[in-house]
């Protein structure tokens, strides 16, 4: 097996496979990844057993072809250190891959390509395309929302719906919840609902910026999969029962506010500086064309702030949050105005962009 690379090619899809490589192994192979070449050029895969990646590289010659693991890290650190337009020669010798670039040389340690385990994909797969800008945006703008660590293990993740051509992604932490909607460029299919892991969902944030083209979305009853043109991703899905969403959506809304985004989300960061660090609450007080913010916290400190706003509803209507929620939203939405619908002081408020309604997020009260 020989071949040679740029450093630039090296670096970016060593850097893709080993994302998905956990340094603390039982297994002393799922340290390293599969490097296989062939006349077509080379994949790279990293794999926990739990999600999956490959990645093409392209080649700027090939000796001889073959397959061999070797460790991510080192090889990433090596591509790191290199000069930039330097040209990596690799070689198998024996049990070892030398590397060679102008006068460094390197060898790792090898382990072999057959014992590399793979993700198995037990079932029939069904396939949908979407394009890829919209599928980004979808995730990126709802991952805020997931558990962590959450004893509700089905929460520690995020649910990918699909159905009457409309790809739309949920999250809940039980206290917030993040709901957006992109359609789908294939026909219509079955509805389905997968609850994808965190790890899994965080990968495919980094994984789909870039190009905009289309990917393929292809799901069985245990795996999902992203097929794009420069990577294969595949993940094991979370067994379990995703809440029912659309009873926690909020109808209604007796009273409504419409602000700058900007400027309210500056208005919270400022006011939660004061709140206490660990419950995060803010009290709004809502008046005609008035929004007031104000914070409290143990050393009895205080911050208030005053913003004009659209309002429709009581005067004098009051209502806690934590801020923490508010900022996370308002950091998300795009729209330079924005729109918030409360019920009462105990029920849930409905957060959405002016002229977005493919977003759409949900932010419990809280006891001040």
């Amino acid at each position: 097996m020989e071949f040679s690379v740029s450093r630039e090619q090296l670096l970016e899809k060593a850097q893709v496979a080993a994302s998905v490589v956990e340094r603390k192994q039982t297994m002393a192979i799922l340290v390293n990844i599969l490097i296989e070449i062939d006349a077509m050029g080379a994949v790279l895969t990293g794999t926990d057993l739990d999600t999956e990646i490959s990645t093409k590289m392209e080649l700027l010659e090939v000796g001889s072809g073959g397959a061999v693991t070797v460790p991510a890290k080192k090889l990433v650190d090596i591509a790191k250190a290199l000069p930039e337009g330097a040209i990596v020669q690799f070689k198998v010798d024996g049990s070892q891959m030398l590397l060679s670039s102008g006068r460094s040389r390197f060898k790792l340690g090898t382990l072999g390509a057959e014992e590399y385990p793979r993700l198995e994909i037990r079932g029939e797969m069904t396939t949908v395309v979407v394009a890829k800008t919209p599928l980004h945006d979808s995730i990126a703008k709802t991952q805020f929302a997931m558990a962590q660590q959450d004893v509700r293990y089905y929460l520690n993740g995020m649910l990918f719906s699909i159905g009457g051509g409309v790809f739309r992604t949920v999250a809940t932490d039980g206290h917030r919840l993040s709901l957006y909607q992109v359609a789908l460029d294939s026909g219509a299919v079955e509805p389905v609902a997968l609850i994808v892991p965190r790890k899994a969902v965080l990968e495919l944030v980094r994984l789909l910026g870039g190009a905009d083209d289309s990917v393929e979305l292809s799901f069985s009853d245990s795996h999902f999969r992203v097929t794009s043109q420069g990577f294969v991703f595949t993940s094991v899905l979370i067994d379990g029962r995703f809440p029912d969403y659309e009873r926690v959506l909020p109808q209604g809304g007796d009273h409504v506010i419409r602000a700058d985004r900007r400027r309210l989300r500056e208005v919270m960061v400022r006011a939660s500086i004061l709140s206490s660090e660990q419950y995060r609450g803010v009290r709004l007080r809502l008046t005609q064309g008035q929004l007031e913010v104000v914070a409290n916290n143990a050393e009895q400190e205080e911050a208030q702030e005053g913003l004009e706003v659209e309002f429709v509803g009581k005067d004098g209507f009051e209502i806690g949050f934590n801020v923490s929620y508010l900022i996370d939203v308002l950091a998300t939405i795009e729209s330079e105005i924005v729109e918030v619908r409360f019920g009462d002081s105990n029920r849930s408020a409905l957060i959405q962009g002016i002229g977005d309604d493919a977003g759409r997020y949900v932010v419990m009260p809280m006891r001040l």
